[in-house]
């Protein structure tokens, strides 16, 4: 009689979640052999009562197209949850995308690094360069003022000092127009460069070294458009010999 009353007992204080029917979440072989689910459903069940299974023929289910919501990334694609009709489902995509959701899934592990992300933000695009410089009147200032130290293109070659960049190295870096905006606050520029109203007269105990490169800030910007439109020199092609 004891062990009937026992197992009375037992049975009426089991766990809701263990009682309830499960809600099935099909997902791709990427997702579901990557171990996240493994980690990220038992913790929603705890903190819902809810239990979601994977279940290939699931109601609910991550795809990496739409429709749906995208709820992660990792796997080279992001997933997209779609929850059919089960109230169940809608609670489980609120959790997903809320706060501690996001957490869950950016906090799973697998050697050693996390292969999901909740952070579906889109990457800010870079402003685009807006170049209104005369090109023709930068070709003359490059040549006459930058000429000195630079070799400015194929026709100089043999110009310039040897430890100098020339134009066309300059141009293939990714910062190129960034340099070039901003040349004359940067070393060596700085200490025989001026731009008319923009940088500080030289300080009489440090004169310029050389004759000064005297500049107003249109020709800065024409020698930025004749830069944009040179060639950028192929640092990448091989050696040949000869």
């Amino acid at each position: 009689m004891r062990m009937i009353l026992l197992c009375l007992s037992l049975l009426a204080s089991a766990s809701p979640i263990a009682a309830q029917e499960a809600l099935g979440l099909a997902a791709p072989a990427a997702v579901a052999e990557s171990g996240l689910l493994q980690y990220l459903l038992p913790r929603f069940s705890l903190k819902t009562g809810i239990r979601v299974t994977p279940d290939p023929a699931g109601p609910m289910v991550l795809a990496e197209t739409a429709p749906g919501t995208p709820v992660f990334a990792g796997a080279g694609a992001t997933w997209h949850l779609r929850p059919g009709d089960d109230p169940r489902a809608a609670r489980f995509l609120d959790w997903l995308t809320s706060d501690i959701g996001r957490r869950t899934v950016a906090s799973f592990v697998k050697d050693g690094a996390n292969p999901f992300t909740a952070d579906l933000a889109p990457p800010e695009e870079a402003a685009a360069i807006e170049i209104t410089g005369d090109a023709r009147r930068g070709a003359e200032l490059s040549q006459a003022e930058c000429g000195r130290c630079h070799v400015i293109g194929a026709h100089d070659r043999n110009k310039g000092i040897g430890s100098t960049p020339s134009f066309p190295v300059l141009r293939s870096l990714p910062d190129w127009d960034e340099r070039f905006q901003t040349f004359y606050v940067r070393a060596p520029h700085a200490a025989f460069t001026q731009i008319a109203g923009i940088t500080e007269p030289f300080d009489i105990t440090r004169p310029s070294p050389i004759v000064p490169v005297e500049l107003e800030l249109e020709d800065v910007e024409a020698i930025l458009a004749f830069v944009a439109a040179i060639a950028a020199a192929d640092l990448g092609a091989p050696l040949q010999l000869q």
